[in-house]
C-alpha cells in the first residue's frame, strides 16, 4: 500500500518523463568475414565497421540422437559498426579477416539510399567490447 501510494506520487510528479526500464543487448561469437574499414561521414565521428559470421548447426533425418542423419549449417552475416574511439582504432589496426571474436553490443535499424536511389534497410550492431580470441592477429 505504501509503495503504491510513493509509486504513484512520483508518476504524478513526473508523469511525463518516467520511462519503462528496457534492453537492447547483444553478444556475438564468430569469424571477421574481411577486414574492417574506417568511415568518415562529413561532420561525424568515424567508424570502424566489419563484419561477423555466426553458424549455427543441427542434426536432420530420424537418427537426430544417434550418429545418424546429416548435418546442416547456417551462416549468419552481421555488420558491426564501432565508434568508441579507442576500442575503434584498435580494431581497425588488429583485426583482420579470419579472427574470431567476441563482440558485445545493442542493436540498431536504419535506412539508407543506395547507388541506384533505393531506399534499404539495414541492422547494425553497435559495439560496446570487442575480445580477441585468436593468437594470430597481426598489425597492419
Amino acid at each position: 500500500q505504501v509503495l503504491r501510494q510513493f509509486v504513484r506520487h512520483e508518476s504524478d510528479a513526473v508523469s511525463s518523463l518516467v520511462l519503462e526500464r528496457s534492453m537492447n543487448r547483444v553478444q556475438l561469437l564468430g569469424r571477421v568475414g574481411q577486414d574492417p574499414v574506417m568511415r568518415q561521414v562529413e561532420g561525424k565521428n568515424p567508424v570502424t565497421i566489419f563484419s561477423l559470421a555466426t553458424n549455427e548447426m543441427w542434426r536432420t533425418g530420424d537418427g537426430e540422437v544417434a550418429q545418424g542423419g546429416d548435418i546442416s549449417q547456417k551462416t549468419t552475416w552481421h555488420r558491426i559498426s564501432v565508434f568508441r574511439p579507442g576500442l575503434r582504432d584498435i580494431t581497425y589496426q588488429y583485426v583482420k579477416k579470419g579472427s574470431r571474436l567476441f563482440v558485445e553490443g545493442k542493436l540498431d535499424y536504419g535506412e539508407y539510399t543506395d547507388r541506384n536511389n533505393v531506399r534499404r534497410q539495414a541492422t547494425t550492431i553497435i559495439a560496446d567490447n570487442v575480445i580477441f580470441l585468436t593468437d594470430n592477429i597481426k598489425e597492419k
